[in-house]
C-alpha cells in the first residue's frame, strides 16, 4: 500500500522535463518513488480533466498487459506517464523505468529526415538535387533527395529484395552494402518510376543516412548526437552500434520468445535509434521552438502524395492524417522485430503522445486515439459509432465518463473472449517476478 507524504509540502503541477532534482512524493514498502520537480499548472482543473481521461484510457486499454512506456505531455509538461514490466517480458532483467531506452524502429526516421533538413536549412545540401550528386554510382536517374524523404523514389525495400537476390544471410550488412547492392543489381530490382506515387521503403532512409555522412563528414550517429541529442539534453538517446550490444534492450515475440540478432540489424537511418518518452518530448519541443526555419517545418509537414483521396499521407519524415475538418495529426509509427512504437504530435494543441514496447504488442498503436481528448482528430470511434468519438470541444464530461465505462466493459470482454492474440499476449507469458509498474502524473508518482 502506498503511504503518501503530505502534499501540502509540495506545489503540485505538471512534471517539467528538466534537469532539476526529483522530488519524493510517495513511498512504497519503504522505497522512495521519485517524480520530476513540479510547477503549478496555469489551469489545474483542465490538467486534472485531461489526466483523468488519459489515465482511464491507459488503464482500460492496456490493463496489466503493457510491457513498455507511455507518456502524454502538454506544452512540454508531463500530464501522465507509465512504465511497466521488465526488460524481458517474462519477468527477468531490470524493470522498465523512465530512463529505459527502447528501439524506436521507424520512429527513427523522424530524426533522419530532420537531420537532412537541418543540412538543408544551413545551405549544405539541396533536397531537390539528384541523389547521385551525393552518392557516387547511385543508379536511379531522376530520384531526388526529397523523393527519398517522402517515399516517392520508387525504390523497393532492401529488407525485402537483398536476401532473395543473393545476399548471404550470415553476413551482417551495413548502409554502404545497401547502396552497393543496389548499384550492382539495379537491373534485377523492380524500381518504379520516380515521383509516380507513394511507396514506403526503408531503403530511402538507409540512403539518407549515407547522404548525411557524406555532407557532414561525420558518422550518422555522431552527427545526430552533436546536432540534436547533446544540445537538447537527450541523455538516454543514441544510435545503436556493436558497442551498445550489452546495454540495448532486446525485443520479444508476443509469446515471450526473444528475437535473434539478424543480418539486417546494423543498418541505420530507417531504424536503430534508441530513446525514451521523456527524451522524445524534448525532441518534440525543440521542433516547435526555433531549431528550424518555419519554412522548413512547413515543408516537413506538407502532404506530398495526393494521387488518391484520403486522410493518410506522408510529409518529409512524418506520417500524417489530413482531416476534412481542417485538422492535421503529425505522427510516426515503428515496428522492428518485437519493438512497436508510436510518436504523436498535435501541433495546434502542443500535445505529445509517446508509447513504446518491446513485446510485439500491436495494441501500442491505439495510443494515438488519445489525440481526441485534446482536439477533434477523429481517431477514436467506438465500433463505428460516431457518437463514441471523444473530442474536447464537442463532448461533455458526462458523455466522456459514459464512454469510459463502455470502453472498460468492452475491454474486459475482449480480454476475456477475444481471439486477438496481441491484446492478450502478456497474459500468456509466464513471469518469474512480481510485475513492476511506475506511474507519474500532475506531479505525483506511485507504484502499482
Amino acid at each position: 500500500m502506498l503511504r503518501f507524504i503530505p502534499l501540502s509540502l509540495f506545489v503540485i503541477g505538471c512534471a517539467q522535463l528538466s534537469d532539476k532534482q526529483p522530488v519524493v512524493v510517495a513511498q512504497s514498502n519503504g522505497q522512495a518513488t521519485l517524480s520530476a520537480a513540479a510547477n503549478h499548472a496555469s489551469n489545474s482543473d483542465s490538467s486534472s480533466y485531461y489526466i483523468s481521461l488519459v489515465k482511464g484510457f491507459i488503464d482500460t486499454t492496456f490493463g496489466d498487459h503493457l510491457n513498455g512506456s507511455i507518456l502524454v505531455a502538454r506544452k512540454g509538461q508531463v500530464l501522465y506517464e507509465e512504465y511497466a514490466g521488465f526488460a524481458n517480458p517474462r519477468g527477468s532483467g531490470d524493470s522498465i523505468r523512465a530512463n529505459t531506452p527502447f528501439h524506436l524502429a521507424s520512429v527513427s526516421k523522424t530524426f533522419t529526415a530532420m537531420a537532412v533538413l537541418k543540412l538543408w536549412d544551413e545551405g549544405k545540401l539541396n533536397i531537390d538535387d539528384p541523389v547521385s550528386n551525393y552518392l557516387a554510382g547511385f543508379p536511379c536517374a531522376g530520384v531526388t533527395v526529397k523523393m527519398l524523404l517522402n517515399h516517392r523514389s520508387g525504390i523497393p525495400k532492401y529488407d525485402h529484395y537483398m536476401a532473395s537476390l543473393g545476399w548471404n544471410r550470415r553476413k551482417i550488412m551495413n548502409n554502404q552494402d545497401v547502396l552497393d547492392f543496389l548499384i550492382a543489381n539495379r537491373k534485377k530490382i523492380a524500381v518504379g518510376r520516380p515521383d509516380r506515387g507513394f511507396s514506403y521503403s526503408n531503403t530511402n532512409y538507409a540512403l539518407l543516412a549515407l547522404i548525411i555522412e557524406k555532407v557532414s563528414g561525420q558518422f550518422y550517429g555522431d552527427f545526430l548526437k552533436n546536432t540534436f541529442f547533446d544540445s537538447l539534453g537527450m541523455r538516454d538517446t543514441y544510435v545503436f552500434t556493436r558497442a551498445d550490444s550489452a546495454r540495448s534492450l532486446p525485443s520479444y515475440y508476443y509469446n515471450g520468445r526473444q528475437y535473434a540478432f539478424d543480418f539486417l540489424d546494423m543498418v541505420y537511418g530507417d531504424k536503430n535509434i534508441y530513446s525514451t518518452p521523456r527524451d522524445l518530448v524534448k525532441w518534440d519541443q525543440a521542433l516547435r521552438n526555433g531549431m528550424f526555419k518555419q519554412s522548413t517545418l512547413d515543408a516537413a509537414y506538407t502532404p506530398y502524395s495526393n494521387e488518391k483521396a484520403g486522410t493518410h499521407n506522408y510529409g518529409l519524415g512524418w506520417r500524417m492524417y489530413v482531416l476534412k475538418n481542417g485538422k492535421k495529426l503529425i505522427y510516426h509509427t515503428g515496428w522492428w522485430h518485437g519493438n512497436r512504437t508510436i510518436f504523436v504530435r498535435l501541433i495546434e494543441e502542443d500535445v505529445t503522445i509517446v508509447a513504446l514496447c518491446n513485446n510485439d504488442s500491436r495494441n501500442i498503436y491505439t495510443a494515438k486515439e488519445m489525440a481526441d481528448y485534446f482536439g477533434d482528430y477523429m481517431q477514436h470511434t467506438d465500433r463505428g459509432d460516431e457518437e463514441g468519438r471523444v473530442a474536447r470541444n464537442t463532448v461533455s464530461r458526462n458523455t466522456v465518463a459514459r464512454h469510459a465505462v463502455t470502453r472498460k466493459r468492452s475491454n474486459a470482454t475482449v480480454r476475456k473472449s477475444s481471439s486477438n492474440k496481441h491484446l492478450v499476449a502478456k497474459a500468456k507469458v509466464k513471469t518469474t517476478r512480481k510485475r513492476s509498474t511506475t506511474t507519474s502524473y500532475a506531479g505525483k508518482a506511485g507504484k502499482k
